[in-house]
């Protein structure tokens, strides 16, 4: 009989007891709101930005609704102009140019590399075409580029960089946390991140008047001055008055769910590798089967992992992906015709001007990804990879 995979890729694990507890008590009390607070209180959304920033080594925090939206505000407070370009990578997701565009940019790809990073000899000749002046630099699926080589580029040319570090929360390009390299880090707290709130996002910035127009537009009401992880007040002066309210704020359930995750997140990190490196060690010298090259300056946090088969033909790669799903092995294919669940790509999002990516495109045509939950034991990452060599090796 076959060996088959019976366990689940999308079946994350419980939230803490401490943070099911820490929830309990602010549904007890009833002030969800982040500025709903009584006489010597500090909110649960004011503790986790103070503690978010002291874990990236950051001067000032927001929490807000949703990385995506992180995202959009983090281009307003750089003062994204309407129609101005963004580059961003062609390797990325759905909420990445979604950002762009609901903030009024222009999204402009860049190509990527067969590690499935940024390609920067092209990330400095679209600067030169489009004289572009912001980078949404996506660490797609935790991979970093080289961040030194990236802001040597971007600092020559004038270009802010705005990380979206939504697969990166615990990561580092030698010794640099990531999100720390760029004048905004974004990161997402949605399920299948690496601290989970259902939903939610955190932004982080050295940039004091960044920090109080992303503070105005999440919706602050004018009470600021109760952000201790914020801007210093005198930075509101002006900004207060001019920056619309555009409501994002994240409530004190969901950042007393996140306090206790967040510290055990290093901990939580070295799991996820050992189940990655568990792959990796499964999967590695299966012929036509191309791994992703890790450099030793990157630690990463893999919540996921992916592979690419170059050699195969696009039916090819159907035979294998139905193969692996019968024995329950459930990968996403980037090169398939039409986007299915999280596989979109650059000309899935017809919003977006169709632009040419020769290299990108080759490169998903043959690139596989899979989740990989902390439910997931070590031995299971074992019979997966087994699975996976098997049903490549039979096509």
């Amino acid at each position: 009989m076959a060996l088959k995979f019976t366990g689940d890729f999308t079946q994350q694990e419980p939230i803490p007891e401490a943070a099911i507890d820490a929830a309990v008590a602010v549904m007890r009390h009833g002030r969800l709101h982040r500025y709903n607070t009584v006489d010597g209180e500090i909110a649960e959304t004011v503790l986790l930005e103070q503690e978010f920033a002291a874990f990236k080594g950051a001067k000032y925090c927001l929490a807000v609704a949703s990385g995506g939206y992180a995202l959009s505000i983090a281009l307003r407070a750089c003062g994204i102009q309407h129609g101005d370009p963004v580059l961003t990578n062609a390797f990325t997701l759905a909420p990445v140019p979604g950002a762009i565009q609901g903030a009024g940019g222009r999204p402009v790809f860049v190509e990527i590399t067969p590690d499935l990073i940024l390609d920067l000899n092209d990330l400095s000749a679209k600067i030169a075409f489009t004289g572009a002046k912001f980078l949404m630099l996506s660490h797609m699926r935790g991979h970093l580029v080289d961040m030194d080589a990236l802001i040597a580029i971007t600092d020559a040319a004038g270009v802010q960089v705005i990380e979206d570090c939504a697969h990166t929360m615990g990561a580092n390009w030698n010794g640099i946390s990531s999100g720390r390299s760029g004048v905004v880090g974004c990161y997402s707290t949605q399920t299948f991140k690496h601290i989970n709130s259902g939903e939610g996002g955190l932004l982080i910035t050295g940039d004091a008047e960044v920090m109080a127009r992303a503070t105005m537009l999440s919706g602050s009401y004018m009470l600021y001055t109760s952000h201790l992880a914020g801007a210093p007040p005198e930075t509101f002066e002006d900004i207060r008055l001019d920056t619309p309210n555009c409501s994002g704020r994240m409530d004190n359930l969901r950042a007393a769910i996140l306090r206790p995750q967040l510290a055990d997140l290093p901990a939580q990190a070295e799991r996820w590798n050992e189940r990655y490196r568990a792959l990796e060690a499964g999967l590695n010298q299966v012929e036509n089967l191309t791994l992703i090259e890790r450099p030793a300056k990157e630690y990463f946090v893999a919540s996921s992992f992916q592979f690419l088969l170059p050699k195969f033909t696009a039916d090819q790669i159907k035979t294998i992906v139905a193969a692996c799903d019968a024995r329950g092995v459930q990968l996403k294919w980037f090169g398939a015709e039409n986007p299915v669940g999280f596989t979109s790509r650059h000309d899935s999002w017809r919003y977006v001007d169709p632009q040419k990516l020769p290299n990108t495109d080759r490169i998903l045509a043959g690139l596989l990804d899979m989740r990989i939950p902390l439910t997931m034991t070590l031995d299971e990452c074992a019979i997966i990879a087994m699975i996976i060599k098997e049903e490549v090796g039979s096509v």
